[in-house]
């Protein structure tokens, strides 16, 4: 590959690659998180076998059957404090109930019946909400602009609150747990999912908060949040998804369970977690297990839980990472790009797709790491996409290039003629009915003693270029250059049923525009020098000649050219002598004079010439 196309690949590589980081590292998410975050989630979805949901999770809705049977919300705390007491007594590991309360009861009772469940029970969770602005003013840190916890009437200690805020992505999918938010006084309030867990785990295990590192810690494992205190969990269930052998949590309706229509010991050592689950009550979310339809806010807290305890968090790759993966995917496709075209360059890109998408999934499943997706792909498809544009137009200029090359030998009708019928020139030879002219400056001898030879070259190419400007305005094509004659073939490549008329035209243009050369030369020398020309048609074999691996000449041979070469050799200066095959064929349209037989080499039989001495007129 040259210099310059190398020079050009890179300028289009760097260009793509600057592009791809722009975008890749513009917000959260990128540019095109709308194809980022649900691509990733396609590739990262887990198989129903690899999220079976735990069974020691339960969920007790707040269904459409309780309010039909207790009555419309808010209820009365005092409700609450049953259902927990109920639950309490059959051993239940940790309640967590999401519903807020943030003013005290009209009936001061409600609230202390609710106050002494939580004053006995220490596994009880009550949600705190933190209100966030419309906007965030930064991608590395969660502002809030006011707190809602529990009215004071129900005097729920610091240790049994947690925030159960959930911050959806650009999509407005939530894909994240915030482990904790920092009041301003400096203290983290745990996730409600967070504060669940850690019931069911041992001390060595639990999600705690270090300080003095600013981290925070699963047992010794760090969880790796980004700068907002959020980390990427797994679902383990679609939305509503009942309980079978393999899918959706346990649960339970509100109403059975604090009738006694469900005995409590049901829930014995479990996390049961209560919440709405009702689309009227308006705590629903979309997830990445979401098409159209919405995960209620208990669910997602339910699967949160569950993802702490199978210590299952996913981190996303750091910036500088991402970077180096889209220069080296850019940098590989712009090799291959370049080097290969064609069907191997198109399974070249589809097996770089195919492949990043794999090493994507590895990451995902092996070490839990979300890969960029959609930037490096966009990367490969623009690198192919530039590779096809560059190719095509380097053939393009290869294909000027041959056609300018290729111009020289024939007119440029003839060669647009080729290339639009897509008809080739077929290597070895072809047999074709052809016209044949050679053409030779008598004289030239006597001229070349009376010139210097920068004279002598510059009067020759004067003369050729005559010659060759009629052969081609006549569509013939430019053999060769034979010493101070020329060899031209009309009829091939591209057929013309006509051709022995434009031979003919051709060496009548010749004659007439030497004429003012020949007067030149006779002013300056005092003599001239004239064209011999020979023209004859029939049978011959045309094509490429010579060898095939190292120089192909196209060009005619047989018994007509050589008779064309016999006739032109007998030819006197300024004479256009034809043979009888041409004669039959062009005799209606020119002034032919019969010149008799002549023995020429070659040819047992004498041979009938003429003389062309122009077109007839219209009269």
């Amino acid at each position: 590959m040259s210099k310059k196309n190398w020079k050009t690949s890179v300028i289009a590589a760097l260009a793509i690659f600057l592009f791809a980081v722009l975008t890749y590292t513009t917000g959260t998410g990128g540019t095109f998180h709308y194809i980022e975050n649900p691509l990733r989630d396609a590739l990262g979805a887990k198989f129903v076998w690899q999220r079976e949901p735990d069974t020691k999770i339960k969920i007790i809705k707040i269904d459409s059957k309780s309010l039909d049977a207790i009555g419309q919300f808010p209820w009365d705390r005092s409700v609450y404090a049953k259902l927990i007491d109920k639950l309490e007594q059959g051993k239940v590991k940790a309640v967590g109930l999401d519903v807020m309360i943030p003013e005290p009861s009209k009936d001061p009772k409600q609230d202390q019946a609710l106050a002494e469940v939580m004053a006995k029970y220490k596994n009880v969770v009550l949600p705190v909400n933190f209100n966030f602005p419309a906007k965030q003013k930064a991608n590395d840190m969660l502002e809030y602009d006011r707190i809602e916890v529990p009215t004071a009437a129900i005097n729920a200690p610091q240790s049994q609150l947690a925030h159960v805020n959930v911050f959806s992505d650009n999509d407005d999918k939530v894909r994240r747990l915030i482990v904790g938010l920092p009041q301003k006084d400096g203290k983290v309030i745990e996730a409600f999912s967070v504060k669940l867990a850690n019931f069911a785990l041992g001390d060595s295990e639990k999600v705690r908060w270090d300080e003095n590192e600013r981290k925070w810690y699963r047992g010794s494992k760090v969880i790796p949040v980004n700068g907002r205190n959020q980390v990427i969990t797994q679902y383990y269930t679609s939305p509503r998804q009942e309980k079978d052998l393999l899918t959706g949590y346990d649960s339970f309706s509100f109403s059975d369970v604090l009738n006694g229509k469900i005995d409590a010991n049901v829930f014995e050592n479990d996390i049961v977690l209560i919440g709405p689950y009702t689309t009227g009550l308006q705590d629903e979310y979309m997830t990445p297990m979401s098409n159209a339809i919405k995960m209620f806010g208990v669910e997602i807290h339910a699967n949160m839980v569950q993802s702490i305890l199978e210590n299952k968090f996913w981190s996303e790759l750091e910036k500088p990472y991402g970077i180096f993966i889209l220069a080296l995917i850019i940098l590989l496709g712009a090799y291959l790009f370049e080097r290969y075209k064609g069907k191997t360059s198109l399974f070249l890109f589809l097996g770089l797709m195919v492949f990043y998408m794999l090493v994507f999934v590895v990451a995902n499943e092996a070490l839990h790491t979300y890969l960029p997706i959609f930037y490096p792909l966009l990367a490969i498809i623009l690198m192919y996409v530039w590779s096809i544009v560059s190719h095509y137009l380097a053939e393009r200029r290869e294909r000027s290039r041959v056609t300018g090359i290729f111009g020289r030998f024939v007119p440029k009708a003839v060669v647009d003629q080729m290339l639009a019928t897509g008809e080739e020139v077929k290597l070895g030879g072809e047999r074709m009915d052809i016209s044949l002219i050679f053409v030779d400056i008598r004289g030239f001898t006597t001229l070349s003693e009376k010139l210097e030879p920068e004279q002598v070259i510059q009067f020759l190419n004067e003369y050729l270029d005559v010659c060759t400007k009629a052969i081609f305005k006549f569509n013939g094509t430019l053999d060769k250059f034979i010493g101070d004659g020329v060899m031209a073939i009309f009829g091939a490549p591209i057929r013309f049923d006509n051709h022995a008329e434009m031979a003919v035209r051709a060496a009548l243009e010749m004659k007439k525009q030497t004429a003012m050369l020949e007067a030149r030369l006779m002013e300056k020398l005092g003599f001239t020098v004239r064209f011999g020309v020979g023209i004859n048609c029939g049978p011959a074999i045309v094509g490429n000649i010579g060898s095939e691996e190292l120089r192909l000449d196209y060009t005619a041979i047989g018994d007509t050219v050589n008779l064309t070469a016999r006739l032109e050799s007998n030819a006197k200066p300024g004479q256009i002598l034809i043979s009888d095959n041409i004669y039959e064929r062009v005799s209606h349209l020119f002034e032919i004079e019969s010149m008799g037989e002549i023995k020429v080499k070659g040819k047992e039989l004498p041979v009938t010439i003429y003389q062309v001495h122009a077109e007839k007129s219209d009269s």
